[in-house]
């Protein structure tokens, strides 16, 4: 068994490194670049080095770089799913209604093919989740898809806020009221439980400031879960918080306000539409589907409008997939928004991409075609809103990690442990990476 496994990580290195090659600099030649944030700019060159964007401009020339030539095709900033669970396998720690000591990031596989596939849609950057089962869920990890990196924490992405996963309504209900008989078993329930958790953490915290300050002998029995509570409560964490129905969603934000806590965004939030205003007031975020509902009772009352409403009404808004396949075509999910709303084509794809990236905390880095972000790059042939075009090259901190002309015509991990490794592999390397090769982490 052991040997089987080593020849799988063996093959995968092969397909990697054979397919995904760091340079130095790479010189993207006459685009239309879609920068998101500075309009759109024709006939245009874009420069990327070690790891960032470097310039942006007309005849940009530098010696030794990879030269692409992207005339008549679109060069937009990479794609950012505010919501998935690429990467991970076991999303639920379903124990408790309250695990918010748990954390996705220790449980990341970075061998999982949806990765590439997300690669292969222009997703440069997910948002990891814990799921639904409980009112207050794991802390969730954000994501740069470094496919190929054996170490899990090399797909970390570095600097990123701290995240965790909330959820309202049936799911939590389910697990906990109607499977195991404890509490949240109605909706009353579900804000008791906010109410209760965060109470706890507070006199754990009281508790443990006056051990420390010596007055008091007996130190409380430590808890992350505390802890972790408290770093919301403080702003450190970002809730990210599964939602539906109108009523729940001003239920929780009455709770937040009572604690002082300001970080949240609510993922589906199918009946947003209805509170657009209050969710604007409060500085609420929204991550929603494009065209999804009806698949289960309190997500029937929902609109494909959803996105246009909210962002007409000031709510920074993104589509996300919680779906590995949907995650492969978000572009087409964001244009389903000037169908249902009339988005203009930037604030179409602001959808995917600045505003996820707001969401989580990352846009200073990502999220728009800018001289100092990371160099997250999407070639499209043809314009990414229309549904004829195809993603042809994804660039990951400056490193090409899919590459329609050249990657190898399967890069599926369906690996025969029977053949012998390639010859490649008969020398001495010390691989460590393969998209990350030559990458510097911080």
């Amino acid at each position: 068994m052991f040997m089987i496994y080593k020849i799988f990580a063996f093959c995968l290195l092969y397909f990697c490194s054979h397919s995904i090659v760091a340079q130095e600099a790479i010189l993207i030649k006459n685009a239309t670049l879609l920068t998101i944030t500075d309009g759109v700019k024709e006939d245009t060159d874009i420069l990327l080095k070690n790891g960032k964007i470097e310039s942006i401009g007309e005849n940009l020339s530098y010696g030794g770089a990879t030269e692409i030539d992207a005339t008549g095709k679109f060069v937009m900033p990479g794609i950012v799913d505010a919501h998935s669970h690429v990467g991970i396998d076991a999303v639920n720690e379903a124990t408790n209604p309250v695990t918010a000591e748990v954390f996705v990031g220790d449980a990341i596989n970075p061998y999982q093919v949806a990765i590439y596939r997300a690669l292969a849609g222009g997703v440069t950057v997910s948002h990891a989740m814990h799921g639904s089962a409980n009112a207050i869920g794991g802390q969730c990890e954000t994501m740069k898809h470094r496919y190929g990196a054996l170490n899990p924490a090399a797909l970390k992405m570095e600097g990123a806020p701290r995240t965790i996963k909330f959820a309202l309504g049936e799911n939590p209900m389910r697990v906990h009221g109607e499977n195991k008989k404890v509490a949240p078993a109605s909706r009353m329930g579900m804000e008791q439980t906010f109410r209760r958790a965060f109470a706890e953490a507070k006199i754990y915290t009281s508790e443990m400031e006056a051990f420390k300050a010596g007055k008091s002998k007996k130190a409380p029995l430590y808890s992350l879960r505390s802890e972790t509570l408290m770093d919301i409560i403080n702003g450190d964490i970002i809730i990210h918080c599964h939602s539906y129905r109108a009523d729940e969603i001003l239920m929780l934000m009455k709770v937040l306000e009572d604690y002082g806590i300001e970080k949240i965004c609510f993922q589906h939030v199918n009946e947003g539409f209805k509170i657009a205003p209050e969710l604007a007031a409060f500085g609420a975020y929204a991550s929603v589907f494009s065209d999804w509902w009806a698949y289960k009772f309190e997500v029937y009352y929902s609109t494909a409008y959803n996105a246009a409403i909210l962002t007409r009404n000031g709510v920074i808004t993104s589509i996300n997939s919680d779906d590995r396949e949907l995650m492969r075509h978000l572009y087409h999910e964001a244009s389903k928004t000037q169908r249902y709303g009339n988005l203009t084509d930037n604030e179409a794809l602001r959808l995917i991409t600045i505003n996820p990236a707001i969401q989580l905390g990352i846009e200073k880095r990502v999220g728009s075609l800018e001289k100092g972000k990371d160099a997250d790059v999407v070639i499209f042939e043809g314009h990414p809103l229309s549904i004829y075009c195809k993603p042809i090259m994804t660039i990951v901190d400056g490193v090409i990690c899919f590459d329609y002309v050249n990657d190898p015509s399967d890069m599926r991990l369906d690996i025969d442990p029977s053949e012998e490794l390639p010859a490649f592999y008969e020398q001495d390397h010390d691989h460590e990476d393969s998209c990350m090769e030559g990458v510097h982490l911080h």
